[in-house]
């Protein structure tokens, strides 16, 4: 089989420029990709996307199903309005040459709980009831395989009590 030439880069999103300690698969991002496609390139070849255990690395991951959620950008949730810049915190350092994984893990999964915090009502009655409840029902969707990510802090915040449908 003959494939047309070709021409790309491996780069793990990661490593990418971001305001939070790390790159993720925001504005950044999408610069990168269309940078690729201006500069002629056909490929951007990725690291695996789970959500990485011992070591922090790509190769480590804990589950094949659920992304990682230092990979979720808090600016793209301002612009799906899950989140408001105020939620960001105001001492984030970029670091120089190594990404702190630890504090990294930190802000985003503050952010991450922040967001859901926002979107949930606790009634009375111990249920939960959701204050925007297709967006609530859209995240879960989206996160729906076991094994960490997004569904681990929702699960985290909303322990076992039971999701609402009023």
């Amino acid at each position: 089989m003959i494939f047309p030439r070709s021409s790309g880069i491996l780069l793990h999103p990661t490593s990418l420029p971001g305001p939070f300690g790390i790159g993720d698969l925001g504005p950044a991002a999408y610069a990168f990709a269309d940078y690729l496609v201006t500069s002629a390139q056909s490929l951007w070849q990725m690291l695996p996307l789970g959500p990485t255990g011992y070591g922090d690395s790509p190769y480590a991951c804990y589950s094949a199903f659920a992304g990682n959620t230092l990979l979720i950008s808090p600016e793209q949730l301002v612009a799906e309005r899950l989140l408001s810049p105020s939620d960001f915190p105001q001492n984030v350092s970029r670091p120089a040459e190594r990404v702190n994984f630890e504090r990294v893990h930190q802000i985003k999964d503050q952010l991450l709980r922040n967001m859901v915090q926002k979107l949930m009502i606790f009634s009375t009655g111990g249920d939960i009831q959701f204050a925007d409840r297709e967006v609530v029902e859209n995240i879960i969707a989206k996160v729906r395989p076991k094994g960490g990510g997004l569904r681990s802090i929702i699960h985290e915040i909303v322990g076992s009590r039971v999701f609402s449908n009023k």
